[in-house]
């Protein structure tokens, strides 16, 4: 049974504020470089931090030499950091199509998240043989701390999902929120689950707009405080499925976590992103040929907002071509916005 949320007023504070950082982070212009410098560092930050809450011991140097490196062999906690970075990449390219989330994307992520591990770990899990019991088990006790639905219950569960995924008209924050905490319960497969849950919790955000510029790592402030993260998932729950967690009397637990989250989430990246727009346009500038910057400084003193590359060949007594050129540089580096009409460029306008 799908979970049911009713707002309070704990939740629609924490809407406005991510809803606000939001707009703000909009009306910000990040250069190529620095947007790409973010996005990478996001993954490696991810790929640590959604690991390291399923007991990964490697510290985040160890992981990002991991990432970057091109050994053939790897240790499996390394070989755990990699398969999520390069899940993240593969997710990038989906986004980039507009595709849903649907149950192939899913198969797909936790494929790619278990990749070493043998066959029977990959797909989703199918009935145990008689007297064997399918749970998560606590590594230091032996004892069950939580028992899933049974098999043949899984893929009615996702597939109920997926459609409230589709067609509810709960905010798409609610959405992701509902999405991370169901795959964890759903609990498809025999391994994956959370880093599943999470990174495409973190899609199906993007996927509606709350990428935040691939600024800083969602996953980060889940593993901040472990303990919280679980017992918010577990809301004081029995560890049986169907005796609750099925229908959780009070999802609110898990929601307001999530929502508190990804608010705190979102301070920091506006605080960061005002930090490193200090520097941006140093950094930016660096980059740019000699006659590159000369050309953006004589567009800023004569505040020449808008113009054509041709209109301008004439003063600088250079060829249309070479104006071009100077504009593909300052366009790359986020100074210009170039006007595409009929897929070619027709006009360049000054970033203010």
């Amino acid at each position: 049974m799908m979970i049911k949320i009713q707002l309070t007023n704990q939740m629609i504070n924490s809407l406005i504020v991510i809803e606000r950082n939001k707009t703000e982070l909009s009306n910000t212009d990040l250069s190529v470089l620095l947007f790409n410098k973010f996005r990478k560092n996001t993954r490696k930050k991810s790929s640590f931090a959604s690991n390291k809450i399923e007991g990964n011991p490697l510290t985040f140097a160890q992981a990002e030499e991991a990432i970057e490196s091109n050994n053939r062999h790897f240790l499996k906690p390394e070989q755990e950091i990699r398969n999520y970075y390069m899940a993240l990449e593969y997710l990038d390219d989906e986004l980039n199509k507009s595709t849903p989330v649907n149950l192939n994307l899913i198969l797909e992520v936790q494929k790619r998240i278990v990749d070493g591990e043998p066959k029977n770990k990959m797909g989703i899990r199918t009935a145990t043989p008689p007297g064997v019991l399918f749970a998560v088990y606590d590594d230091k006790t032996g004892q069950p701390e939580y028992i899933p639905p049974e098999a043949k219950d899984v893929l009615p569960l996702l597939n109920e999902l997926l459609e409230y995924i589709a067609n509810s008209d709960d905010h798409p924050i609610i959405k992701a929120a509902v999405l991370h905490y169901q795959l964890v319960t759903i609990h498809p497969f025999e391994d994956g689950n959370g880093r599943t849950a999470r990174i495409l919790s973190n899609y199906l955000l993007a996927y509606y707009g709350y990428s935040f510029k691939s600024i800083g790592s969602l996953e980060e402030y889940f593993s901040f405080d472990i303990d919280e993260y679980y017992a918010s998932l577990q809301m004081g729950l029995p560890i049986l499925f169907y005796d609750g967690r099925n229908d959780p009397p009070n999802p609110e637990i898990w929601i307001n976590y999530f929502l508190r989250i990804v608010s705190l989430y979102t301070n920091k990246v506006v605080e960061i992103t005002k930090e490193n727009l200090i520097d941006n346009e140093a950094i930016s500038l660096q980059h740019l040929s000699i006659k590159a910057r000369a050309f953006l400084q004589y567009l800023r003193k004569n505040k020449i907002y808008f113009f054509t590359p041709i209109g301008l060949s004439k003063k600088f007594i250079v060829t249309n071509r070479t104006i071009i050129n100077w504009c593909n540089e300052l366009s790359i580096s986020g100074f210009l916005i170039p006007k595409i009409v009929s897929k070619r460029i027709t006009s360049y306008s000054l970033v203010r």
